[in-house]
């Protein structure tokens, strides 16, 4: 089967590249489109009740109602090519799902503008409906006291999803997320990570254009995790399917997309890819050396003076074991040659901030690490 096409390849050659039974299903309008998803200066104010404080304070509002306005999205701007994998992360309460729901067509933003495969969600919802997927965590979209297979079926005649579509995508998400003997219970009766893999199943059996999966694991243990991930990947091999991911699970993001946002308080601090993330907010590195043999004192003090010019400061761990921290971001590589110039290497190793650690630190520092 075709791999997913790059972001350099125009919407005509993705199509031509996809199979026969995703051309059937995206629709001739929507395939030709090179842009998914495209926000500018999005924004989305809430009204909310303002609280008084002092004596009598209840009283007061009764009779003098006030409100205040509480920004939860604050003029982001994006754009998202088709056929591509995004993380979306954020701490609760960042403005994750609201974006969402205002590129679905679930919200009206205060202000900006918003497309989602070239229509406005909010004034085209019905039409955009048939070529996205959704779903939101312990929101679930499946009727509550019919076995989730018979909702699969209505959803089958409500998408009008082709017969060669509807097969491949209920055979894959059946064995992929080991639905078996669940489609035959009712909804009701589900634990809520097995109507979170009911849901997800129900979200792509039409394979939609674009999939926005606001916490889709929640509730799933790792195993079940693991072959959630494998199975998006299929289906934007299969379908060259574009996928927005919202999740706390940050392994979920690393294995399944290429591209990373990251909203803080409404505002998006970051825009890149993976590596970009490391390399702009990481912290220190530790290079751990392995030498060949001892090393000369005059040799290891040339090297030390070298990599203090590179604020990377060494340390003896034994006496052919060196240990370097490098406190200046970027400068991992530029250590690692100078130390493979100058001594005798047997094994070097890098070791980096994880990512869940990045995430923290930049959630903590907030605007600072603005884009």
């Amino acid at each position: 089967m075709p791999v997913v096409p790059d972001g350099r390849a125009s919407g005509l050659e993705r199509t031509q590249m996809l199979p026969e039974l995703a051309r059937q299903r995206i629709g001739f309008y929507v395939s030709h489109m090179d842009v998914a998803v495209r926000a500018q200066r999005l924004a989305k104010n809430y009204l909310r009740p303002k609280r008084r404080e002092g004596p009598w304070a209840g009283l007061r509002s009764f009779f003098s109602f006030q409100r205040e306005a509480v920004a939860a999205v604050r003029e982001v701007d994006f754009t998202i090519r088709r056929g591509e994998a995004v993380g979306f992360i954020g701490e609760n309460g960042a403005g994750k799902s609201t974006t969402i729901k205002m590129l679905t067509g679930l919200l009206l933003p205060s202000s900006g503008s918003v497309e989602t495969l070239g229509m406005d969600p909010w004034h085209e919802r019905r039409r955009l409906a048939t070529n996205i997927g959704v779903v939101f965590g312990q929101k679930p979209q499946l009727l509550w006291d019919i076995p989730a297979a018979q909702s699969f079926e209505l959803l089958k005649a409500m998408y009008a999803i082709p017969e060669d579509t509807y097969r491949f995508t209920l055979r894959e998400t059946v064995e992929r997320l080991e639905l078996g003997e669940l489609l035959k219970k009712p909804v009701r009766l589900l634990s809520l990570g097995q109507r979170m893999r009911c849901d997800l199943a129900a979200s792509l059996l039409h394979a939609p254009a674009v999939a926005f999966l606001d916490e889709p694991t929640i509730g799933m243990d790792v195993l079940v995790k693991e072959r959630v991930r494998e199975l998006l990947v299929e289906m934007r091999r299969r379908f060259g399917m574009t996928v927005l991911l919202t999740t706390h699970d940050l392994k979920d993001i690393s294995t399944t997309c290429q591209r990373l946002l990251v909203l803080d308080k409404g505002r998006l601090l970051y825009d890149g890819d993976m590596a970009g993330f490391e390399r702009r907010f990481a912290g220190q590195r530790v290079a751990r050396v392995e030498l060949s043999r001892e090393p000369e004192r005059a040799a290891l003090a040339t090297l030390q003076s070298a990599l203090a010019e590179l604020e990377a400061n060494l340390t003896e761990e034994g006496p052919r074991v060196l240990r370097i921290v490098c406190s200046r971001p970027g400068t991992a590589a530029r250590v690692t040659a100078l130390v493979l110039q100058q001594v005798e290497v047997e094994d070097l190793s890098v070791q980096g901030t994880d990512i869940e650690a990045l995430v923290a630190n930049v959630y903590r520092d907030g605007a600072t690490h603005a884009v």
